[in-house]
């Protein structure tokens, strides 16, 4: 793996994980880069912590990630099956640190 990248874990609906390799030196979020890799993500109002279409659950590695900011825990309060380890994967800045992150798509089963 290059040093300028990481590596995460996105938990597929039927339970296996599928490991990418992502570039942490792009400036990209983790919303962008999981469009990217054609993840469905509607990400309806382009990353800017308004419409909480980009949830993610944080499976692993939820203390790596930078402490959520008000507006995003706001904009998450509103999911009625908000669960405890989602984030807003637009508000997530990939770097470094969020090597070994696993993620899945917010209410996908």
């Amino acid at each position: 793996m290059e040093e300028n990248n990481i590596t995460l874990h996105v938990e597929n609906p039927d339970g296996s994980r599928t490991t990418l390799e992502a570039p942490v030196d792009m400036g990209l979020s983790l919303m962008e880069y999981l469009k990217a890799c054609e993840y469905d993500i509607l990400a309806t109002c382009g990353g800017m912590a308004l419409c909480a279409t980009c949830c993610v659950d944080v499976l692993e590695g939820e203390d790596k990630l930078k402490e959520m900011s008000d507006d995003e825990y706001a904009m998450l309060d509103t999911l009625p099956d908000l669960l405890p380890n989602s984030r807003l994967a637009c508000q997530l800045q990939l770097n470094h640190e969020m090597d070994g992150l696993v993620v899945k798509l917010h209410g996908v089963n």
